[in-house]
């Protein structure tokens, strides 16, 4: 199965502050690229931490909730991030990042796993390439129906060579694969399902595929929808 990589959809310029850069200039750099999140990279461009907006906002959740009643530990982390001026009092660390390597997939996961919109990417080496955002993620979905139809067709060929003696027909429309056709068995069209809802892109699948035999629930023949 080829699956997109962030290397495909990354945001290659990355909007960065250092270490000691000031409280007001990353407040500038945030609304005048409008993003949500600035990674803190060191002198040899290997991240070190992010500064997100609600970083920066700390210091007006503090001014309107009394720090006795946000608990010890989350507490001292408002007081600290409140009290901070530079971006290395500010960031949270360490950064969360992913390797230039990681499919879409996998970095959607992570940055639902821990709620942040976007995260910076590293090479091998640990130094910042770039940056995947929500809105790059969702870039996969953007694909030409043809193209993708394309992509499915030859997913579900090469991933079930084994079902001679079939033939899929693939469509695409607003993203939404559909599938007709014959093949020899039930699974053979459960597998053909699943091949086409794993591509990138795929915002659903209508599997209209039918079959012979019933493999699944060992009957001696299903017959088609007649």
């Amino acid at each position: 199965m080829t699956r997109s990589t962030l290397q495909q959809v990354m945001t290659r310029d990355v909007v960065t502050a250092g270490p000691e850069t000031p409280f007001k200039r990353m407040v500038e750099l945030l609304a005048e690229h409008r993003i949500s999140a600035l990674p803190v990279v060191d002198g040899h461009n290997r991240v070190v931490g992010v500064v997100s907006e609600g970083d920066l906002l700390v210091k007006e959740e503090r001014s309107d909730q009394p720090e006795r009643h946000l608990g010890f530990w989350r507490g001292r982390e408002v007081r600290r991030k409140a009290e901070g001026q530079c971006a290395r009092e500010l960031m949270t660390a360490p950064a969360i990042t992913v390797p230039l390597t990681a499919t879409v997939a996998e970095a959607a996961r992570l940055m639902h796993a821990r709620h942040i919109k976007s995260v910076p990417v590293v090479d091998p080496s640990g130094q910042l390439v770039g940056i995947a955002s929500r809105v790059d993620l969702l870039g996969v979905f953007l694909r030409d129906d043809p193209v993708l139809a394309e992509q499915v067709s030859r997913e579900i060929s090469e991933g079930a060579q084994w079902a001679a003696g079939g033939s899929v027909h693939v469509g695409a429309a607003d993203g939404v694969v559909t599938l007709r056709g014959r093949l020899p068995r039930r699974s053979d069209v459960l597998l053909a399902g699943r091949l086409a809802a794993a591509v990138d892109g795929v915002v659903g699948v209508r599997n209209h595929l039918t079959f012979d035999y019933d493999d699944v629930q060992h009957e001696s023949l299903v017959r088609p929808n007649w």
